[in-house]
């Protein structure tokens, strides 16, 4: 979706009563350790309210559910603490279903009608850049985890003032596994293969092929596809036939999974690569092993040895009997961010709020330490993981 049909779908949600599906995340059955639900005992007119936009249905259903964890393990974590000024904080999840126009209805309830106090989400670019205009205009702060686009904090050349991310950016992310290709993998010519689509898969594979170009390498095929397309062998035929020693493919992980299968199916013996996008144990379930030998760069890997990760990998174990995704760990931090700035903003309106979001420097989340830049981003490291055996193994770390 382009921004100009973000920006006509974020003026439909002012005009829009209501959203069609509400999900108000209860605690997960397995939770008796960290249960998000203290999170929603507040008394009504002593709380703080956390507004989540996420994907709880849809093609990216996991994305949705593993962020509502992490931030809800972040808030009950604090309101054991007390919460922020005497409030305990309460977090409002609306399903957006994977689409920018529910995205934006939702962000327009939280606001409001649930006077949510800051915005957490979306984490799809697209989503985000439907829900930025609601952000601005109501002077609510808003916090993507792992928005890529670097559109999502702008509003032409300037830098959206309520938008802010605790993520890296699309310019990096591309130039990561450009250089992961050409320095790691020795390969000199690329196919792309892109969802038209979605802001995230396009941005991302054009800073992909500029970075992969100026390093020596060449773009022998660049094709597209749309989300929920569920045949892509005329496209991976045309690949086939100029013959590339990798194929780029940044979309999103059931999409991904089911290219790389069919893939094979052709006989194609190429390694993929791609980004976040593709984070998910859906990934794993739908590809099948056909993805073994692939790599994808992302914001965290569990197997790092630091303490701050492997502590933060046991809460969650303990709270949800998994191990943390990396959307579930930049949920975690853009809440932790969020309270943060709550505890040390002069008072809980929004321009005091914003005011000190802005000043987050040094910020140690798990995910790396958060600084953000004058256009409202994170500048972080990156990693790059490979698939062995139909897991993710870490492969290398690329800073900034």
């Amino acid at each position: 979706m382009r921004i100009h049909r973000a920006l006509a779908v974020a003026a439909l949600a002012f005009a829009v009563v209501g959203c069609q599906q509400k999900k108000e995340e209860a605690a997960p059955a397995q939770a008796p350790a960290a249960t998000p639900q203290a999170a929603q005992a507040a008394p009504a007119g002593d709380k703080i309210v956390f507004g989540h936009v996420g994907s709880m249905s849809g093609n990216e259903a996991t994305f949705g559910d593993s962020t509502d964890k992490g931030i809800k393990l972040a808030v009950d974590e604090q309101n054991k603490k007390g919460g922020v000024k005497g409030k305990q904080i309460v977090v409002k999840t609306l399903d957006d279903q994977g689409k920018p126009e529910e995205a934006a209805v939702a962000a327009t309830r939280l606001v409001t009608q649930d006077h949510a106090t800051i915005l957490l989400g979306e984490v799809a670019s697209s989503r985000s850049l439907a829900m930025a205009p609601i952000a601005d205009s109501n002077q609510v702060p808003m916090i993507s985890p792992t928005s890529t686009n670097p559109k999502v904090t702008k509003d032409g050349d300037k830098t959206r003032p309520y938008v802010f991310r605790v993520c890296f950016i699309d310019p990096f992310q591309g130039t990561v596994m450009a250089k992961f290709a050409t320095e790691n993998l020795k390969v000199k010519n690329v196919a792309i293969l892109r969802d038209v689509g979605n802001d995230y898969s396009v941005g991302l594979a054009d800073f992909f092929a500029k970075k992969f170009q100026e390093l020596g390498g060449k773009i022998v095929s660049d094709q597209s596809y749309k989300a929920g397309d569920q045949d892509f062998k005329a496209q991976l035929t045309a690949i086939k036939g100029k013959n590339p020693q990798a194929i780029y493919v940044p979309g999103y992980y059931t999409d991904v999974a089911l290219i790389s299968r069919q893939a094979r199916e052709l006989g194609m013996k190429q390694p993929l690569m791609g980004g976040d996008g593709w984070d998910s144990s859906k990934l794993y379930e739908i590809a099948k092993g056909a993805l073994d030998g692939s790599y994808f760069s992302n914001h965290y890997t569990p197997e790092d040895p630091s303490p701050v990760i492997q502590e933060f990998v046991s809460k969650y174990k303990a709270a949800y009997g998994s191990v943390p995704d990396a959307l579930a760990t930049l949920g975690y931090d853009a809440a932790k961010v969020a309270i943060n700035a709550l505890e040390s903003a002069k008072d809980l309106t929004g321009p005091s709020i914003r005011d000190a979001i802005e000043q987050t420097k040094g910020f140690k989340g798990v995910s790396g330490v958060i600084t953000l830049d004058a256009d409202h981003n994170a500048v972080k490291s990156a990693v790059v993981l490979g698939i062995e055996k139909n897991n993710a193994k870490y492969a290398a770390t690329v800073n900034p």
